[in-house]
């Protein structure tokens, strides 16, 4: 059953302030479902409408199940859109933060758009990047939106909030970052252990962290001659960035 005492408590789990309150994050979809299953989360609870009453049945094995109206659904739901199926799940553990060593990782410097955030993870999974470093003012990982982008993506690629700044004057890594002012990326010499940062939507790479930046790339618009956008968007920038950095890799085997 699903009280309106539970409801109030669903409906916070959209700030940040009630998903720490509270220990727990909202995942919704089928999609969404079988990820937290897969993974090593702990599900509290799955709220869904009859249609789908033989989908929760055959994968929810052991877990709490509710059956609730498409109403009820509308009340709890973090999407303007609500979907058949509302997972509640355990915040995890915060762990522990460790330097990267030949690898490539990306650093976010006060990434706002939770849809941004959302698909950067999901990018950063496809293209086998298993750590992400951010500022403490980037959007929460498990704000609904970032959640709902990500397609469970957030369940296998690690996201610590530090301060990136400190962070970045202790490594031993090359930091790559990308500015107007910086070499082309396509005639770059790529190293494939490094860190890639990326910067805010509006202010690009702050000038704390640029001092950190001791490689400057810069995507070029095509063609090069011709009046483009003033600039991309930081989740396509990511995508191009790690694109052209795991091409490199496979081209120097």
């Amino acid at each position: 059953m699903l009280t309106k005492n539970r409801i109030i408590q669903i409906k916070s789990l959209s700030s940040k302030k009630g998903r720490l309150e509270l220990g727990e994050f909202v995942a919704e979809g089928q999609k969404m479902l079988e990820e937290m299953i897969n993974s090593n989360l702990e599900i509290v609870e799955v709220y869904y409408l009859s249609q789908v009453q033989d989908f929760v049945d055959l994968h929810c094995k052991g877990i709490n199940i509710i059956k609730i109206t498409a109403n009820e659904m509308s009340r709890i739901s973090q999407l303007k859109t609500p979907n058949s199926i509302l997972v509640v799940v355990r915040l995890p553990k915060s762990d522990d933060v460790f330097e990267c060593s030949d690898e490539l990782v990306l650093a976010l410097d006060s990434i706002q758009d939770p849809g941004n955030m959302g698909t950067i993870i999901r990018i950063a999974d496809w293209y086998g990047i298993k750590k992400i470093y951010c500022t403490t003012n980037t959007v929460d990982l498990y704000s609904p939106k970032v959640v709902q982008a990500s397609m469970g993506a957030i369940n296998r690629v690690k996201v610590y909030y530090v301060d990136l700044a400190e962070f970045l004057s202790n490594t031993k890594m090359p930091v790559y970052g990308t500015f107007l002012e910086g070499e082309n990326i396509y005639a770059k010499n790529l190293i494939h252990n490094g860190i890639i940062v990326m910067g805010n939507e509006g202010n690009g790479i702050s000038k704390v962290i640029e001092r950190y930046v001791n490689h400057k790339i810069f995507i070029p618009p095509y063609p090069s001659n011709i009046q483009s956008s003033e600039s991309l968007n930081v989740a396509v920038a990511t995508a191009i960035c790690v694109s052209e950095f795991r091409r490199s890799e496979q081209y120097t085997k």
